[in-house]
């Protein structure tokens, strides 16, 4: 009796422990301690909109975080969309809530009356003119196209809310600035069709041998309810609409995935999708027909009609047959460009030149062409300029090789001159981006003086951190002349902002830079390079992150066992004394990078002298809670010659995460035993491998991570080769199939609709139940209604909170 009791108490606990082990958590959203709320709580800085002549400065008022009941309202996964039925828009838009417009020169701001109540504002643009401007306001029952005029600053409302949002873009402005072209919802489109719960038969999918490689989405049709759903949606008529409202129907409804304005509002280019649709692929692969209207929406002529794109060949320099990327020349009144494969659009396929550009003039005609320049590489874009010039430019991916043409757009330019022969990794070498002005047409050309001058903005990326500058580049001499380039001391100072370049007259000197620090947030200045003065400040935006005040913020750089060159910036907490405070338990968040040569791999990307921004993903918050934080940390992964960079994926993983914490193990902060590493994406998927091909950490946090390759057999990140032509390369790599081999306790969180390419949240489900059949230490958040990103402030705040606790109990506290 005695036995027979002890046995069934000892397997009483085995249940109890087994259920323990197994059973999920009902847990209601969870809130961070008060160092983490106080950041994620930080104000945001207004998004700022400059007009090209530098008069005036838009500021909007941004929305921090959506609710859960907006994150988790209902929304329909169509085609590669995602679509609120409410508002026939996108279910994911982000909105601003105030606009105020402030005069540059006087530094005078005004708040712009009449904006509807609980704006929910997008879409934001200048007139051509730029004496207007006009957004869009999303209620609960749609979108509504709004403007108001400078001089009034009063917001005016032109539609009810009839904007069809599904595709993005709902509205052109007109050339003259007095009317728009806009996407209305169709009228008659009749209702919603709800899918039949008792099936007639199967949905059948059907490839008579043709080779057909796809990547994975999400997001694609499934059925025939899909199918009359996506049309519900996606139809729409064109409709001139003017700035006292009034409307004139354009064309009739169809299902119109984008259409364009010539540069002198004399025609449109309308692109519709036709059936057959596709359960393979999203919208934007379906057949589609080009079609010319003239500026009152009569039918002139179709352009083209591309084909359903589920052919396309393998690899990243694959395109399609035929004419693609059919677009108005900026240059001209009403001329297109277009390019043609001559290789099939098959990278396997020996060319010597891969790309022809060809331009036509009304009636538009894809047959009756004019040869423009033939590319060694793969097409990548063109610059216009005038009827002399015009800049092209092409890339190969697996050799990194990227060309830049000088091309005479009036003639056929046989042997075109390559003004720069680059490497797309060698960023030391980048001569920067060619400047543009608008032209008459509202269009971006290139800035040429006196038919021999150019001028070049770029980063000026060098082993000291970035210092922008402006070149003038001379054609006849080859010859390049700094204009000025930014002293890279104390600041990081760009000119225009977030990518966008504003020269307000470049004959003067006259131009905006954007100045920031480590501690003083970015604002924008005018400023004369001609003269030896001081910059006038012009917005007077604060450092939002008190809280961070006394944070120590380094930018170290160390090396790889190997010799390669590694950089990391570095925070420590407060008030931090290596003597007294003795090691720290330390954060680690890094995204691996692919490269072909060493030397490019271990190149500076960045400023010391960048202001730190944090997002709901950053791993800053731990420097309140402690931690040492190492950011961005460079993972390279280098395959020189015929050796890919995946082919020695995990060696030189590890190399770069022993490479960091040695680094600041040598330098007495970091507890070596008490390290956690994380990621977001690809960043998870190398913390997955990182404990389990290694004994560095003490934990690890994966956000929305892909970790079975099995499931993206076509290809994912930078590998281009499929499974069964690598399929060495994907086993090692995955870490599912390493499950066994875990041993650092993990924490996963995936967002349960996840619409990244790859990332399916059953990579996450069922890693988990791998890892969970093996014995490891690791827990599964699954964010209800949550994308790739996450957008809910209540999701945001229990990630936090579940990462505290994981990094608290496992690492800092760890026994």
């Amino acid at each position: 009796m005695k036995k027979q009791f002890i046995f069934k108490l000892l397997m009483g606990l085995f249940l109890l422990i087994s259920f323990q082990s197994i059973a999920q958590v009902d847990l209601k959203y969870q809130t961070p301690p008060k160092e983490i709320l106080e950041l994620i709580n930080s104000p945001l800085t207004p998004s700022v909109r400059l007009d090209n002549n530098g008069v005036w400065m838009i500021l909007l008022e941004n929305v921090p975080f959506k609710s859960i009941d907006e994150v988790s309202a209902l929304e329909y996964k169509l085609a590669g969309l995602r679509i609120n039925p409410k508002t026939n828009g996108g279910s994911r838009t982000n909105f601003n809530t105030n606009i105020t417009i402030k005069n540059v020169a006087s530094g005078e701001e005004f708040q712009v009356t009449g904006l509807p109540e609980k704006a929910n504002i997008s879409d934001v643009s200048w007139s051509p003119d730029y004496q207007k401007v006009a957004f869009t306001n999303t209620t609960n029952k749609g979108i509504e196209l709004w403007y108001f005029d400078v001089q009034s600053k009063e917001a005016k409302k032109l539609t009810k809310a009839v904007l069809n949002g599904v595709f993005g873009g709902s509205y052109n402005w007109a050339a003259d600035g007095q009317s728009f072209i806009c996407s209305f919802i169709n009228p008659d489109r009749g209702s919603l069709t709800e899918a039949d719960e008792t099936p007639t038969g199967p949905v059948v999918q059907e490839n008579l041998g043709k080779t057909a490689p796809s990547r994975t989405y999400q997001d694609l049709l499934k059925n025939k309810a899909d199918e009359a759903n996506f049309d519900y949606f996606a139809s729409s008529l064109l409709v001139r609409v003017d700035l006292e409202g009034n409307s004139i129907n354009l064309t009739e409804s169809n299902i119109y995935s984008g259409f364009s304005v010539s540069p002198n509002s004399e025609y449109i280019i309308t692109e519709t999708i036709k059936k057959p649709y596709s359960y393979l692929v999203p919208f934007n692969q379906f057949p589609t027909v080009l079609s010319l209207l003239d500026k009152d929406g009569k039918f002139i002529r179709v352009i083209q009609e591309i084909p359903l794109l589920e052919e396309v060949p393998s690899g990243f320099d694959a395109v399609e047959k035929g004419p693609r990327r059919v677009s108005w020349r900026s240059d001209k009144p009403a001329s297109i460009y277009w390019i043609e494969a001559l290789d099939g659009g098959n990278p396997k396929t020996e060319a010597e030149f891969r790309d022809a550009v060809y331009t036509t003039d009304y009636p538009f005609d894809l047959n009756n062409k004019t040869h423009i320049v033939s590319v060694k590489n793969r097409f990548r874009g063109m610059t216009w300029g005038n009827d002399k010039i015009a800049i092209a430019y092409d890339n190969w991916r697996s050799t990194r090789e990227s060309l830049v043409y000088k091309i005479n757009p009036s003639i056929d330019n046989i042997k075109p001159e390559i003004l720069f022969n680059l490497n797309s990794e060698d960023i030391y070498q980048d001569p920067g981006s060619f400047v543009t002005v608008e032209n008459q047409f509202g269009r971006n050309v290139l800035l040429v003086e006196k038919d021999r001058y150019l001028y070049l903005s770029g980063e000026g990326y060098s082993p000291e951190g970035n210092r922008p500058f402006l070149n003038q580049y001379d054609l006849t001499k080859k010859t390049t002349k700094e204009i000025w380039r930014a002293d890279g001391i104390s600041t990081y100072e760009s000119i225009g902002f977030r990518g966008n370049l504003f020269f307000i007259d470049l004959k003067k000197g006259v131009m905006i830079t954007s100045i920031e620090s480590a501690s003083e947030n970015a604002n924008y200045y005018l400023r004369n390079f001609k003269k030896k003065e001081a910059p006038k400040q012009i917005t007077f935006f604060p450092n939002p992150y008190k809280a961070l005040e006394g944070v120590t913020k380094e930018f170290i750089k160390y090396k790889r066992d190997d010799g390669v060159d590694l950089t990391a910036t570095m925070y420590l907490p407060a008030g931090y004394d290596k003597a007294k405070d003795g090691r720290l338990p330390m954060l680690m968040w890094a995204y691996p990078r692919e490269y072909k040569d060493p030397k490019t791999a271990g190149q500076v990307r960045t400023s010391p002298h960048r202001f730190t921004r944090i997002s709901y993903g950053s791993p800053i918050f731990w420097v309140k809670r402690g931690f040492a934080i190492l950011e961005n940390a460079e993972f390279p992964i280098i395959g020189e010659g015929d050796t890919e960079p995946n082919d020695l994926f995990i060696p030189q993983l590890v190399a770069n995460a022993k490479a960091a914490i040695d680094a600041l193990d040598e330098m007495g902060i970091v507890d070596r035993k008490r390290v956690a590493v994380g990621g977001h994406s690809y960043g998870a998927f190398m913390t997955a491998n990182l404990l389990t091909h290694s004994n560095l950490f003490a934990a690890g946090l994966a956000r929305s991570g892909a970790y079975n390759r099995t499931l993206t057999p076509f290809g994912f990140q930078s590998e281009e080769r499929t499974y069964w032509e690598a399929p060495d390369v994907y086993n090692q790599m995955a870490p599912f199939m390493h499950a066994d081999k875990m041993k650092t306790p993990l924490l996963m969180t995936h967002g349960l609709a996840d619409n990244n390419s790859g990332t399916f949240p059953l990579q996450s489900e069922r890693y988990y139940n791998a890892l969970k059949g093996h014995g490891a230490t690791v827990r599964l958040v699954m964010l209800p209604a949550e994308s790739h990103g996450y957008a809910a402030y209540e999701s945001i705040l229990h990630v936090l909170w579940e990462s505290d606790q994981w990094l608290m109990k496992y690492v800092k506290n760890k026994k």
